[in-house]
């Protein structure tokens, strides 16, 4: 899969809301399977303070139609003493037992102090309704990650649950950028967690702030898609990491198969990659410019 491109299909989905809730941004897509050919797209929407909540949209992947777009939150952020007081940006869907969660990165902004984030989970009840279970934060900061969280990825297979998930290092590495690294955990039972430290290699300069990972494994090798900055001044860009064992991770800078458009809704920013299988097909979502300010996109994968 490494000699791989992704075909841009085009936007797919553009904010039009006047609901104060969700009036910008549909940032984190996220494609849980309806019937046929139609996705539910969860998204983190925004307010005029840039606190995010969570929308949905249910499209047709193949005819890329609009089939429902719901004007309401269906998840709203916490209040001002949570820790998801400032946002909730989601992860993916997966099954413990009987139930399906979603991981999150809450953000807090406490008062004079820098922002910061901490895992937390929803329940998903009928691909439709949404809880915060439990109330506090899921995975928050300890010694391993002392600093702060971001969105994890999880996945079951080889019979315990894996996840890989956003730690930040750093604020600030001398070059007025963070180092937030990607990191893996393994559990037994999707509630306690085992973390195993750094996953994909970081470099000051080169990537060094890394978000949102979306893995897959094909032929018993794992591909992760990833959102990461340089700390050269330059926006998120996606990129593309290996690993034989989901522990160790070889970056592919210069193959990832996707960049910014010359023009357009995506033409100054790449992130927050979703990757999902349909029909035999690979499919990414995205978001463009400002950080999914005007919505979000589809690609397909051509394969060499």
């Amino acid at each position: 899969m490494q000699n791989h491109n992704w075909k841009k299909l085009g936007q797919l989905f553009q904010v039009n809301n006047q609901n104060p809730y969700l009036c910008s941004h549909a940032a984190n897509p996220l494609a849980v399977h309806l019937e046929n050919d139609i996705f539910r797209i969860f998204y983190s929407g925004r307010n005029k303070e840039n606190k995010s909540s969570i929308g949905y949209v249910d499209i047709n992947i193949i005819t890329q139609e609009i089939i429902n777009y719901p004007k309401e939150p269906i998840l709203v952020y916490g209040n001002e003493n949570s820790f998801y007081s400032h946002g909730i940006s989601i992860g993916n869907a997966f099954d413990v037992n009987d139930k399906t969660y979603i991981l999150f990165m809450g953000w807090q902004y406490p008062k004079n102090e820098h922002w910061r984030g901490d895992v937390g989970r929803i329940e998903l009840t009928d691909k439709i309704d949404m809880k915060v279970t439990p109330s506090s934060a899921f995975m928050g900061i300890d010694e391993e990650d002392k600093i702060s969280l971001s969105y994890p990825f999880v996945m079951y297979h080889e019979g315990i649950y894996k996840m890989w998930y956003g730690s930040t290092i750093t604020w600030d590495a001398g070059n007025n950028e963070m180092i937030h690294a990607i990191k893996y955990a393994t559990s037994k039972d999707g509630e306690n967690w085992q973390k195993h430290g750094v996953a994909i290699p970081y470099e000051i300069g080169i990537a060094q702030a890394f978000s949102k990972p979306s893995v897959i494994i094909e032929n018993g090798i794992y591909h992760m898609w990833f959102s990461f900055r340089e700390g050269t001044g330059k926006t998120y860009r996606i990129g593309y990491a290996t690993s034989k064992n989901g522990i160790e991770w070889k970056r592919h800078d210069n193959y990832t198969g996707i960049d910014v458009s010359e023009e357009g809704w995506d033409s100054q920013m790449i992130c927050y990659s979703f990757v999902f299988s349909h029909k035999e097909n690979y499919y990414m979502l995205y978001n463009g410019n400002q950080n999914g300010k005007e919505g979000f996109g589809l690609t397909i994968l051509k394969t060499n």
